[in-house]
């Protein structure tokens, strides 16, 4: 009993520095894992071999392999060249711009990490607002929430993907079939729904359309040579994905290849494109497999399996759409990432037990992609996102991500519902 109450407190403790934010949440996960591990000698049920062989390093090679592709194309400003481009098409109208910026974003998104797509695009958006004189609020928002559904997409455009896909065994084209047309529908539906929350705000006249054709996308790509480069690397990077079951190929193999053909073909200051990469991110994924390891060695989640286990009474289809409230619900207010590293285990724990999980698997694919909207807090990319409108005249504040993003993160878990019915009983989960 003693093993299971202190590996509970120390991931219950170290959860609660990661949502005060009062401390980096890298150095909290790092710091609770040690404690974790000592925990574990000293009481005799965990080691630093099991520690270490608790470790995705499928999932964090992954990681790094995109991180470096984006480190490449980030300083070539590609991302500004589309932000300006969609602007200029626009052509100054409001609901087609916040349409296109939207778009752009969750597209990206579904390729590269969203949190990184966000920071890049969002600034530009925040300055072409500024130059027609109207509130950055709507485009800055709809940014943020379409792209944490857009990311829902594929294995590789949001982290809990890559961690599920990880653990199930999903392939890249497995995303395709089974996730996107489900995100598809629901992006619909959240951007019809944005569309009428802002409505007031997109039917101001803009104040100077003649500025916004006076931008230059030419001028916003600073190193189209290397752009140019990095796609072709990345575009090559997707065609494996897709021909990773036919090769017998993990797709952290192809990121981490696709980024050392990028560093050779383009030769970059190698120091300062390691600079860009988001270690604090790997370490503190790889901190939480250790202490969610714990939890596993100790027993607590050998116990709650047995909790879910006698829910096994009910319909596979109904346990599935428990699943994906419970997790949409919980990513609201937690973080999404540590929720699904503690509950991939109790998933794989049902498996073992005779449990059908594949409509499990899917179910807190959407939950926890959809749910992170509900909240400022719900994502990393919202808190990016509601940092840099401080920088405007007009910030987003918790109760006005509450008036937007809880209607669309409810809209979005209802379709994604009633989408998984008609899935659960089409692919046979």
């Amino acid at each position: 009993m003693a093993p299971i109450i202190l590996s509970s407190a120390i991931f219950l403790v170290a959860l609660a520095l990661i949502l005060s934010d009062k401390m980096h949440r890298a150095i909290v996960a790092l710091a609770g894992a040690v404690v974790m591990v000592v925990a574990g000698l000293i009481l005799g049920f965990y080691t630093e071999a099991q520690a270490a062989a608790n470790v995705d390093f499928n999932t964090l090679g992954l990681l790094l392999g995109m991180m470096i592709l984006v480190a490449l194309l980030e300083p070539t400003g590609f991302f500004e060249f589309l932000a300006v481009y969609v602007a200029r098409i626009s052509r100054g109208n409001p609901v087609r711009l916040l349409i296109l910026l939207g778009a752009v974003t969750s597209v990206t998104s579904m390729f590269l990490d969203n949190v990184t797509t966000v920071v890049l695009v969002a600034p530009v958006t925040i300055l072409i607002c500024e130059i027609l004189g109207v509130s950055s609020q709507p485009y800055l928002l709809s940014e943020a929430l379409l792209s944490n559904v857009g990311g829902v997409s594929t294995l590789v455009g949001d982290p809990p993907n890559i961690l599920i896909a990880s653990a199930a065994g999903f392939s890249f084209i497995d995303f395709l079939v089974y996730s996107l047309p489900i995100v598809l529908i629901c992006w619909l539906v959240s951007l019809f729904l944005l569309l009428r929350l802002f409505r007031n705000d997109l039917s101001k006249p803009l104040l100077d359309k003649e500025a916004l054709q006076e931008l230059s996308p030419k001028e916003a790509l600073r190193d189209s040579r290397t752009a140019k480069k990095v796609i072709i690397i990345t575009g090559l990077a997707v065609l494996f994905f897709f021909l990773e079951e036919l090769l017998h190929i993990r797709p952290a193999f192809v990121a981490l290849s696709a980024a050392a053909a990028a560093l050779v073909w383009i030769r970059p200051n190698f120091s300062e494109t390691l600079k860009r990469v988001e270690w604090d991110i790997l370490i503190f994924f790889a901190a939480l497999f250790v202490i969610v390891g714990g939890l596993s060695a100790s027993g607590v989640l050998g116990h709650l399996s047995d909790l879910l286990l006698s829910l096994t009474s009910l319909s596979p289809l109904l346990l599935g759409l428990i699943l994906l409230w419970f997790i949409a619900l919980l990513s609201a207010v937690v973080d999404n990432v540590p929720i699904t590293i503690a509950l991939i285990p109790i998933i794989q724990g049902l498996g073992q037990s005779g449990v059908p999980t594949e409509g499990l698997w899917w179910a807190m694919v959407f939950g926890a992609g959809f749910g992170g909207n509900g909240t400022i807090i719900g994502a990393t990319a919202n808190i990016v996102v509601t940092t840099l409108s401080n920088r405007t005249r007009e910030p987003i504040t918790p109760i006005i991500w509450s008036k937007r993003g809880l209607p669309v993160m409810l809209a979005s878990c209802l379709t994604a519902s009633i989408l998984y019915i008609a899935a659960f009983y089409l692919f046979g989960w």
